[in-house]
């Protein structure tokens, strides 16, 4: 078992990871309506890259429910790795394409807040939850998603995933 302090990192890296997830957006529509065509469940994976310069497999599906034309976005999130697994819930809005809105990881009681920018098939965001943040890069090209998350202050250097509707 992972010592309690690697446990919450990797779990507020896990958060960031569904944020960054949830803020993925077909290219067509990333500045007046972001989410549209995002609908559905998307599944697939990634790498953990740790700063010790080891990685783990992660593999995730996800269940976008997207409203207001396409501006906002509820998500549900479930991924697992070889040391853990979590749970995140998130609620984005885009305005004129300022992205903001609120996440939670279900299994340890994490939670905070979402901003950035969306442009045509690029979404760049922070991601806040007070001791921790982390920045998002996110690309969409078809109906294969792929995010980048780094975060600041943490044994994680980077997570990379790749999602694909279906």
């Amino acid at each position: 078992m992972l010592p309690k302090s690697k446990r919450l990192i990797q779990a507020v890296a896990g958060s960031m990871f569904a944020i960054g997830l949830c803020l993925m957006a077909p290219s067509a529509y990333a500045q007046s309506a972001p989410f549209a065509g995002l609908a559905g469940t998307w599944s697939g994976g990634g790498r953990i890259y740790l700063e010790t310069g080891t990685t783990e497999r992660i593999r995730c599906r996800a269940s976008y429910a997207v409203g207001g034309g396409g501006s906002t976005l509820q998500q549900q999130l479930r991924c697992a790795s070889d040391s853990y697994r979590f749970e995140v819930n998130s609620s984005v809005e885009s305005r004129g394409g300022t992205l903001s809105g609120s996440w939670s990881e279900m299994t340890r009681n994490v939670s905070g807040q979402i901003s950035g920018r969306a442009a045509v098939g690029r979404i760049q965001a922070r991601v806040d939850a007070g001791v921790f943040a982390a920045d998002l890069t996110v690309n969409t090209s078809g109906n294969q998603q792929s995010v980048a998350i780094v975060p600041q202050g943490a044994d994680i250097r980077i997570v990379a995933v790749t999602m694909r509707r279906g």
